[in-house]
């Protein structure tokens, strides 16, 4: 193949990069869920280990949200000028998912040592709370940016995968 259809794949990458990482993310709130569930059910991990499970969830969240405001967004808002509403649109979202996280991780932190169905009430509502502006937020991102990524070409980036681009196959994941 010639050069220029290795640039190309280069340059589709990053776009593609974030898809995936969104789609992991999907995947471990689904198995955060599923292990709530199962704690409520009375079949599941100990209160201990379920908020150590959420609160790992919880820090590569962060940890992707972080790399988008303090990496991604910077170069997208100086390379697109026309997209800093959307940028600024995304930051919110981050903001208010933090606060969520912050809300499970106390919740999480204080689950009694037997179920009991108030909590899992509060618990399970966070959880969808959580889910649903997930789902908008990486929708939203995916429909706005993936093309702008797509077409960007950042060498510091192929040559040190930022976090927003990390998954739990990634080195520190």
């Amino acid at each position: 193949m010639d050069s220029g259809f290795e640039a190309s794949s280069r340059l589709t990458a990053f776009g593609n990069q974030l898809i995936e990482v969104h789609i992991w993310l999907r995947e471990q709130l689904e198995d955060l869920r599923d292990n709530v569930d199962a704690y409520f059910a009375g079949e599941g991990l100990p209160p201990r280990d379920l908020r150590a499970y959420c609160l790992g969830f919880c820090s590569v969240l962060t940890r992707h949200h972080r790399g988008e405001d303090g990496l991604a967004f910077p170069v997208i808002a100086r390379e697109f000028p026309e997209l800093r509403s959307v940028i600024t649109e995304l930051k919110t979202d981050h903001n208010r998912i933090d606060w969520i996280l912050g809300s499970l991780q106390k919740l999480l932190g204080n689950l009694p040592a037997e179920p009991d169905p108030a909590t899992a009430t509060r618990v399970r509502e966070e959880l969808e709370g959580l889910a649903a502006i997930m789902e908008t937020h990486f929708v939203y991102e995916e429909k706005k940016l993936i093309s702008v990524l797509n077409s960007m070409d950042v060498p510091g980036w192929r040559a040190n995968r930022p976090e927003f681009l990390l998954s739990g196959d990634d080195n520190g994941g």
